[in-house]
């Protein structure tokens, strides 16, 4: 697989102190960018994937006139986080 680059970082001398003091054991700063890069790209895909669920979802209910009203919802956890709060107090 070929192979290319990502645009060098400008960085204060601070921020470029604070990753070397974190990095673990034989780790490199470029592994360290590079890990967090993979990292975020993954977060930001599973977000975009749960907002698209939730909006798809929001328009299936929306269509069928089949949901719940966030207020019930909320009330009910409420009720429940009541009840588990006087069983332990």
């Amino acid at each position: 697989m070929k192979t290319t680059t990502i645009p060098p970082l400008r960085v204060s001398p601070a921020l470029r102190k604070q990753a070397e003091a974190v990095l673990e054991q034989g780790e490199t700063l470029s592994g360290f960018v590079l890990e967090a890069l993979n990292r975020n790209i993954e977060y930001r895909k599973a977000r975009q994937e749960f907002l698209a669920r939730g909006l798809a979802s929001a328009a299936i209910a929306k269509k069928s006139g089949k949901y719940v009203p966030a207020d019930r919802v909320i009330g009910k956890l409420a009720r429940k986080l009541a009840k588990v709060k006087q069983r332990l107090a």
